[in-house]
């Protein structure tokens, strides 16, 4: 195909009932619906759309990204978003589109992600919660987690976070921002009276990363493990496996910054 025009598009969504981003045989995936929707927007001309990094199943979007190839221009962008919208389901959106030049590539593009990761402890919540809230029952002890999270920021051998890791992986990342904070972002009239984020920055993540920093620090709350166990886990060349992967549907993709 020849690629002549490229479009940034910026989108949100609730991962809670799609088996994440990527296309799958059988399963609904948002980036079936997105192509479904695209195809019938554009009257089934060619066209080609890249994701800057797929999410898992349950997990969801503030603001998620997506590069549109086409072999036409769009003539008008406002109301492309606004047909492009009405034909999406209820729980995707797109918030804007913007052309791009054709050196802008969405993957090897330098970004940084911001992830959230809502949670509440020691109480049974409101089922609405269920889509993007964990809810871990036991009492957790958030200031030792708050310490806890400090830990991962900056530079650090993170193989004991990465799922399945191989031989060849590039475990040295930097993690830019790592803290938990009380929620105030997202309120509803169901949810629990006491709500916190972990919020971690980074350039580059590896496959359940996120999961298993947050299940570390459920476990360090819990009293199962100790701020020393996770020092150690970060010290280079580190062989510690973490297991416990917290609960997708906590985790929210809350922005990608291209620079």
């Amino acid at each position: 195909m020849n690629k002549k025009f490229f479009y940034l598009i910026k989108i949100q969504y609730l991962g809670y009932r799609f088996h994440g981003w990527q296309k799958q045989p059988d399963v609904k995936t948002l980036h079936l619906m997105v192509d479904r929707t695209m195809n019938y927007v554009l009257e089934g001309k060619p066209f080609k759309t890249l994701t800057s990094g797929r999410t898992d199943a349950m997990v969801s979007a503030e603001q998620a990204a997506f590069e549109l190839f086409l072999q036409e221009p769009i003539e008008d962008q406002e109301y492309f978003l606004k047909w492009f919208n009405y034909n999406l389901p209820q729980d995707i959106r797109a918030l804007s589109i913007e052309e791009v030049d054709k050196k802008f590539n969405i993957i090897n593009h330098s970004k940084v992600k911001e992830y959230l990761y809502l949670f509440t402890h020691g109480e049974k919540c409101h089922p609405f919660c269920a889509p993007i809230m964990a809810t871990i029952l036991d009492e957790l002890d958030v200031d030792i987690m708050k310490q806890g999270a400090k830990l991962f920021e900056g530079e650090h051998y993170l193989k004991s976070y990465c799922y399945k890791p191989s031989e060849t992986g590039v475990y040295n990342r930097t993690i830019l921002t790592c803290e938990i904070l009380e929620n105030t972002l997202y309120t509803a009239n169901y949810f629990p009276e006491k709500s916190y984020l972990l919020r971690v920055r980074g350039k580059g993540f590896m496959r359940n990363q996120i999961r298993l920093m947050m299940g570390t620090l459920i476990d360090l709350g819990k009293g199962k493990l100790t701020l020393y166990d996770i020092k150690t886990s970060l010290l280079p060349g580190s062989t510690v496996k973490m297991n416990y992967i917290a609960p997708a549907s906590g985790l929210i993709l809350n922005k990608i910054d291209f620079e």
